[in-house]
């Protein structure tokens, strides 16, 4: 009866109150349709992006201390917006630059992922944007840092701290350091 009461009168109503300041397609999935912790995040959005106006521009929930540059720019599955949910990450995809990150993958607290660099030459200028490209079910570090151009493959673990140069066209392998080597397979 419980779960039938939160289905059918709780879950659309939530969903028809946060739909008025979030896109609906956000708030689907396995945070939304299963569980509260997804309504918890909308309402603690809904305080910061659109009352206190940070993060506004971003069509769907996200935590206070999460930096995104051009929201139209990152591509995820629904599934996953608890990657947006943690302190200290920063997705710069200005430029028109794209970060795409695969179904299931995991982003711990103060991740990186950059799209485009200052010019060596002139710092006030940016160099043109190369997308980010990260395969599904892949484990990101706290601390990690992946650059413009990378492509990670399906199953990548990347260590804490890490510095990601250069892509990593293999699956199911561990890579970590400054700059990420391949440490191990899985």
């Amino acid at each position: 009866m419980k779960k039938k009461f939160f289905s059918y009168i709780i879950r659309p109503s939530l969903f028809f109150f946060f739909s008025l300041f979030f896109e609906g397609r956000f708030l689907k999935g396995k945070f939304f349709d299963f569980s509260l912790i997804g309504w918890k995040w909308a309402f603690r959005s809904l305080l910061f992006q659109k009352c206190f106006r940070i993060n506004n521009e971003i069509p769907w929930p996200v935590s206070l201390g999460v930096a995104i540059d051009d929201p139209k720019g990152i591509f995820f599955d629904p599934d996953d917006i608890n990657n947006f949910q943690t302190f200290g990450c920063y997705f710069s995809n200005a430029y028109g630059g794209k970060i795409i990150i695969g179904k299931g993958t995991m982003i711990a607290p103060n991740v990186g992922i950059i799209t485009t660099n200052h010019d060596l030459s002139d710092p006030e200028k940016h160099q043109p944007p190369k997308d980010v490209i990260i395969g599904k079910k892949c484990w990101i570090g706290m601390g990690a840092i992946i650059l413009p151009g990378v492509v990670l493959a399906d199953n990548i673990v990347i260590g804490a701290n890490s510095v990601v140069t250069k892509s990593f066209l293999e699956s199911n392998v561990v890579i970590a350091g400054n700059p990420a080597r391949l440490l191990k397979k899985i």
